[in-house]
């Protein structure tokens, strides 16, 4: 049996197909996820959307433009992290090598589940059939023997919007040794892991436009246009070549959560209502993932699209809103927000699995375990109903001790 242990599995259109669940209205009409402002970004398009330029980050407006009549809906990241958690139950129900890249993609090392399951292409459309029976989603993926090789898999395995219209995608495309060096040659250089805008710059110069092109340039050439690094990099991606290997110990490295208004807020206390609502999805998401972190961000982008970031760490890892918020509002602070608000953002960093808090003389315990236990039945509440079910009402004034 030839050894193709890797799997890309990416979810089709997530968060519009999540979307399209629980408002079958929305289904084969254009849709958009995202604002529709004058300031929104397009989260995710539907293949109907898709079919007429529309693509994920591109400015709310021009997709107006493209798709006049596109439908736009706001993102809910709370339920798309739900329905992803479910996603990965199935996943780790084949193998515990399991490295998530997104909310709706991860790669699969099924190497060891095979002796139970099949071969690598029987797990692939096992899985899919499970994901859609269990979740009520598509998904694609790409079975090959590296994690490059599975993920432009997963890309073919898709559905395609050609000249006839939206084809449906083959489901589970497998890339093994006798088709992969045509199969790779034949992608666009860009498809590369590492060929971002300038590089891709730089390539062209030399009149390399595919990755077959790429393969047929001499690695020296490469290493004095690119660098030892990555040039090198990239000459052995060309041909195939790729050693990382699914990393299950992958761990997110912060967690985040961010606004951008209708229009510009210039009042402080408006700002702090703000950051209690952004701290309580930040808190929420770290309590979820079984972590908290001792740094503490704010970030705010003027209407001139400056971005200003201001950070402080704490000596023990916090999870809580009053903890996140408190931190937040004193960062707020410092700032001065004449110039008016665009975008408010709360983040968390330096993250670690959650275990036993060391306790402060200095600190109102009390109050802290009712923080605690109320953050517990808020976590309850959402895992039942959903994340909208439940959240902070007043603002929160950090500076007062409120046992209640």
């Amino acid at each position: 049996m030839e050894d193709l242990p890797i799997l890309h599995v990416d979810m089709d259109a997530f968060y519009v197909e999540v979307e399209r669940q629980s408002n079958p209205s929305l289904i084969g009409k254009p849709v958009v996820v995202g604002g529709d402002s004058q300031r929104g970004v397009v989260a995710s398009a539907s293949y109907e959307a898709r079919a007429m330029g529309v693509k994920s980050a591109m400015s709310s407006v021009v997709a107006r433009r493209l798709c006049s009549d596109a439908v736009f809906v706001k993102s809910d990241f709370p339920r798309y992290r739900e329905v992803s958690r479910r996603v990965h139950q199935i996943f780790q129900a084949v193998t515990p090598e399991i490295e998530p890249i997104a909310l709706d993609e991860a790669f699969l090392d099924v190497g060891g589940a095979r002796k139970l399951f099949g071969s690598s292409e029987e797990i692939a459309w096992q899985l899919r059939s499970d994901i859609y029976e269990g979740v009520g989603l598509d998904c694609s993926v790409g079975v090959a023997s590296s994690k490059l090789l599975a993920k432009l898999a997963s890309v073919a395995a898709k559905p395609q919007i050609t000249s006839r219209g939206i084809q449906p995608g083959v489901g589970v495309y497998v890339v093994d040794s006798e088709n992969q060096k045509t199969f790779l040659e034949a992608h666009p250089v860009e498809a590369l892991w590492g060929v971002g805008a300038v590089t891709l710059r730089k390539l062209r110069s030399l009149g390399i436009s595919t990755v077959k092109d790429l393969a047929a340039v001499p690695e020296q050439v490469l290493v004095e246009a690119l660098g030892a690094s990555h040039g090198g990099h990239l000459w052995k991606l060309s041909r195939g070549v790729d050693v990382s290997r699914v990393n299950s110990e992958r761990q997110r490295k912060s967690i985040s959560h961010e606004e951008t208004f209708p229009s510009d807020v210039y009042d402080r206390k408006a700002l702090e209502s703000e950051i209690v609502r952004l701290s309580d999805a930040v808190s929420s998401r770290a309590r979820t993932q079984g972590t908290a972190g001792r740094t503490i961000h704010l970030k705010v982008r003027r209407p001139d699209m400056s971005f200003v970031t201001r950070s402080i760490t704490v000596d023990e890892p916090v999870d809580t809103l009053p903890e996140i918020a408190e931190k937040a509002t004193e960062l707020l602070a410092q700032l001065d927000i004449g110039q008016g608000v665009r975008l408010l953002g709360v983040g968390l960093s330096r993250l670690d699995e959650t275990g036993p808090r060391q306790l402060s003389l200095v600190q109102d315990d009390k109050r802290d375990q009712s923080w605690s236990r109320l953050s517990g039945a808020m976590d309850r509440i959402r895992e039942r109903y959903g994340h909208s079910a439940i959240g902070p009402g007043l603002p929160i004034n950090p500076s007062e001790n409120n046992d209640s």
